[in-house]
This record gives C-alpha cells, structure tokens and sequence, in this order.
C-alpha cells in the first residue's frame, strides 16, 4: 500500500526531547480512531535542542505522519488542534503532503527490536529484518563520535561507541539505536521507508528518511 508522509506547521515553544508516547497519546485524544490504525508511523519532531532535555521548535518543526495514502483524509482533521504534551502546549497547522523519495542511504533516529538491546544482536537482528523485505542494503548502527554534541544530548548516556537511545512509554524505558542502511536501490529504498525495521512505528521507531 503506497505511503506519503502528511505534514503540518506547529506553532510552539517547546516539547520534550523523549515525545514519541506523548505525542502519539496527544494525536489520539483528538482522533481516538488512530488508536486502532497499524499502518502510521509518526515521525519525531524536528527543533532546537536547548538543553534539560528539551527541544525549542524552529521555523522547519513538523508534525510529519507516515501514512498510506487513501487514509490521509481523517488525519487532516488535526489541523487547528491544540495538542498537549507532557505540560508543552503546541497547535498543529496546515498540512501538506509529501512523497516518500528513494535515496542510496537511509537513516532512522531510533530502532527499537524486542529482545535486542546490545550492538551485535540487534545488528543481526536487522539484517534478518531486512532479509525478509528482499532488500540487500547495508546496515549499520551509528557511532557516537559522528554525533553532534547537541544530539548527544539526546541519548541515554550509555558508554556504548554507538548510539543508543531510548523511548520512555509511561514508567518503562525502552533501548534501541540510531541506524543507518546504505547502497539501496531506488525500490529497496521505497519499500524500507514503507515497512520500516522494528516496533514502535506510532512512537517514532524505526521511520527512515533519506540519510544527510
């Protein structure tokens, strides 16, 4: 089923640098249905990271939902809407739809894989993920060293050479890593953005994007 990320304008001050629970519980307050639709992802908040692990939202912050095309129409029911996060109050505004665009090299900020929680397992865990899309790229987890320090800030403070985040779902706290997968073919590419690795789409895991 073909996707698009659907985007909206926020309007704001600040969220929290850990929102994927809190941005998918705020979504659902106002369109209770998304509490049943599998097929979303949405995509972490773009800002400015301003340090107590907050995020000052920018010109450029969106609230980008990964969507199969034919159910963008009940997600633009969001815009207008006041959403609250975690005490931050920021107002969703006009939507405007994107086509996924295939790319060599593909990143996500966060994967989380049920079971996986050190460097070499999760990366073998990966690769059979991707074995079972057919696509032959090459993956790879994210050194801290290549990280700026602004978004080091936003890790778990792990000693690991890679990255590694975490999600905070009510009182848990969930592992997984940033993840890079190169020299994909234009399809492949596509397709991964589509099906995305691991759990935790609705949170903001496992989305990829064209890779800087």
């Amino acid at each position: 089923m073909p996707k698009a990320d659907l985007q909206f304008r926020l309007i704001g001050k600040t969220l929290p640098v850990d929102h994927g629970y809190h941005l998918f519980s705020a979504i659902a307050e106002n369109l209770p249905e998304i509490h049943d639709n599998r097929d979303i992802g949405i995509h972490p908040v773009n800002g400015r990271f301003i340090g107590n692990r907050l995020l000052a939202l920018t010109q450029r912050s969106r609230l980008s939902i990964r969507t199969p095309i034919e159910k963008i129409k009940p997600l633009l029911a969001l815009s207008g809407k006041s959403l609250q996060l975690a005490g931050h109050n920021i107002r969703v505004g006009t939507p405007n739809t994107r086509a996924l665009i295939p790319a060599a090299s593909l990143y996500s900020r966060l994967v989380i894989i049920k079971g996986f929680t050190e460097p070499e397992g999760f990366l073998a865990a990966v690769k059979r993920q991707l074995d079972d899309m057919d696509i032959k790229g090459k993956p790879s987890l994210i050194a801290q060293s290549h990280i700026s320090e602004a978004n080091k800030g936003k890790g778990s403070g792990s000693r690991s050479p890679y990255l590694r985040r975490t999600l905070r779902i009510r009182d848990k706290e969930i592992v997984g890593f940033a993840l890079r997968v190169e020299e994909l073919s234009a399809e492949e590419s596509i397709r991964l953005q589509e099906e995305g690795i691991g759990g935790r789409r609705r949170f903001g895991c496992g989305l990829f994007i064209p890779a800087r």
